[in-house]
C-alpha cells in the first residue's frame, strides 16, 4: 500500500494543479463540452455559467462559518485540553494515522461538516505531540473519514427522497431511511468503512527517512492576548469582556437547538451543527470580544472556498442545464442490465462528482433518469439511491471541492493529500462493488 500511495502521490505532486486552477480547467474544459456535445451555443454556456456562478453563495456561506466557528471552537482551553488528552494516548506515527481516519469516519457519518472540521483539528495536535508523523498522512486520513458520509445520518440523497415533495414523489413515494440509511447492506458498508479506512492510514505511512513533518508556523496556537483587569476597564472593555453577554448568546443557540430537536425530533444539519459551534465557542470562549477575535483568526482559512465554490457553480449550473450531466447518466443507464444497474449507477454518479460535486446536486442530476430505469428494470428503488450516494463519497477521494475545508483548517494543499486518499479510493472499490453485486 506504500508502494501504491507513493505512485499516486508522486503522479499528483507531478501532473494535478492547485485546487483553484483545477477549478478553473473544469469551467473551460464544461465549457467547450458543452457547445461540442450537445445543442447549447456559446452564448447559452456564457448564461449558464454566469447564472450558476453565484448559486452556491448560501453554501459557501455554511462552509465559511464551519471552518470559523470550528476554528474558534478548536482555540478555547477546553477544547484544546481534551485533543491534548486524546493524542497523548498515542505514540506510534502510523497508529496516530488510523486513529484520525476512525474518528473522522465516524463524526462524518453522525454530521460530515463536524466531522471534517473537528478531525483536521485532531490532526494537527497529533502532529505537535506524536514525533515521526507524517502531516499529510494526518491530514489525509482526516479526509478519509469523510467517505462514510452519504451513508451516515446527514447523508443527503436518501434524507430528501424520505420527505415529502421530493422530486421523485409522484413516481416514488417516499423512500423510507429504513430502505436506505438503515438497510442492512449500508450498514455493512459503514462497518467496514470503520475498519478498513484506518488500516489504509495505517498502511500509507511512510518509513521514517520519507516523513514529511509540520512546518512549526502551520500548528502554531494564536497568541493569547491577556485580559485587562476588571477595575482598569472602560466602560467599553466591560461590556466587550462581559461574560453575561457570552453565556446568554451562548444559552440562546443552545436552547434553540434544544426548542428544534424537541418540536421536530432530531436532525442535525449544517445550519444548527453551525449554531451549536457557534454557542458552544461562545460559551467556552467566555466572553464576546475574545470569541470575535477568535473568529478573525479563523477567517483567513475560508480564502481558498470563497474564491473556488463559485466556480463550482458554474460548472454545475453548465452541466445541469446543457444536458451534459443527464447524458452521461443516460450512457451509464442504457448500458446497464438488473444485475450490473447499481454497480454502473456508482460509477456515473463518480464520474459526475467531479463537475456537480452537491450531493443534493446528483439527486437532481441523475434521480430522473435513474429512478424510472431502476423501475423498469425491476430494481429496488432504495438501492438505486443510495448507488447514486456511493459513487458522490467515494470519488470525493479524488476530488478537492470537500477537501477544501480540511485543508484550509491544515494549511496544507491539494498535492499533499491526494496521492494517499486515491490510495484509499482504490483500496475501497471491492468493497463496494462486492455489496452492490451481491448483496443488495
Amino acid at each position: 500500500m506504500q508502494l501504491l500511495a507513493g505512485f499516486f502521490t508522486r503522479l499528483v505532486s507531478r501532473y494535478l494543479p492547485d485546487a483553484y486552477v483545477l477549478a478553473v480547467i473544469l469551467t473551460l474544459l464544461t465549457f467547450v463540452s458543452g457547445i461540442i456535445f450537445t445543442s447549447s451555443t456559446p452564448v447559452d454556456m456564457v448564461g449558464y455559467w454566469g447564472k450558476g456562478v453565484w448559486s452556491l453563495l448560501t453554501f459557501t456561506m455554511q462552509m465559511c462559518l464551519v471552518i470559523v466557528t470550528g476554528h474558534a471552537l478548536a482555540s478555547t482551553k477546553a477544547v484544546k485540553i481534551l485533543m491534548q488528552k486524546i493524542s497523548a494516548t498515542v505514540h506510534q506515527p502510523a497508529m496516530a494515522a488510523a486513529v484520525v481516519a476512525l474518528f473522522s469516519a465516524i463524526m462524518c457519518s453522525i454530521q460530515w461538516g463536524f466531522g471534517l472540521i473537528v478531525a483536521a483539528l485532531l490532526a494537527r495536535q497529533f502532529a505537535r505531540h506524536v514525533k515521526g508523523a507524517d502531516y499529510r498522512v494526518l491530514v489525509a486520513a482526516a479526509y478519509m473519514g469523510f467517505m462514510t458520509w452519504h451513508a451516515g445520518l446527514m447523508a443527503s440523497i436518501p434524507l430528501v427522497a424520505a420527505t415529502p415533495g421530493h422530486l421523485l414523489e409522484a413516481q416514488t413515494g417516499l423512500i423510507p431511511v429504513t430502505d436506505t440509511i438503515f438497510s442492512s447492506y449500508n450498514m455493512i458498508i459503514v462497518a467496514a468503512l470503520y475498519i478498513i479506512l484506518p488500516i489504509v492510514a495505517y498502511s500509507v505511512h511512510p518509513k521514517p527517512a520519507n516523513v514529511v513533518t509540520a512546518d512549526p508556523k502551520l500548528l502554531k496556537d494564536e497568541e493569547e492576548e491577556e485580559t485587562p483587569l476588571k477595575a482598569n476597564m472602560t466602560p467599553a472593555e466591560r461590556l466587550e469582556n462581559s461574560r453575561i453577554l457570552a453565556y446568554f448568546i451562548g444559552l440562546l443557540g443552545l436552547g434553540y437547538i434544544a426548542y428544534t430537536w424537541a418540536t421536530r425530533g432530531f436532525v442535525l444539519d449544517l445550519n444548527l451543527g453551525n449554531l451549536l459551534f457557534l454557542a458552544l465557542g461562545l460559551l467556552l470562549h467566555g466572553s464576546p470580544i475574545t470569541y470575535a477575535k477568535a473568529i478573525k483568526n479563523g477567517a483567513i482559512a475560508t480564502a481558498s472556498v470563497m474564491l473556488q465554490f463559485p466556480f463550482y457553480g458554474g460548472i454545475q449550473y453548465m452541466m445541469e442545464h446543457s444536458g451534459m450531466a443527464q447524458s452521461i447518466t443516460h450512457w451509464f443507464v442504457d448500458a446497464s442490465s438488473a444485475e450490473t444497474f447499481p454497480a454502473l449507477t456508482f460509477f456515473a454518479s463518480g464520474v459526475i462528482n467531479f463537475v456537480v460535486p452537491s450531493g443534493g446536486g446528483h439527486w437532481i442530476v441523475q434521480g430522473p433518469l435513474v429512478i424510472p430505469a431502476a423501475l423498469d428494470l425491476g430494481v429496488d428503488v432504495g438501492v438505486a439511491a443510495m448507488a447514486i450516494s456511493y459513487g458522490d463519497m467515494w470519488s470525493n477521494m479524488a476530488q478537492p471541492f470537500w477537501a477544501l475545508p480540511a485543508l484550509a483548517v491544515a494549511g496544507l494543499g491539494i498535492r499533499d493529500i491526494m496521492g494517499f486518499t486515491i490510495t484509499a479510493m482504490v483500496v475501497t472499490l471491492p468493497l463496494f462493488m462486492g455489496v452492490l453485486f451481491f448483496l443488495v
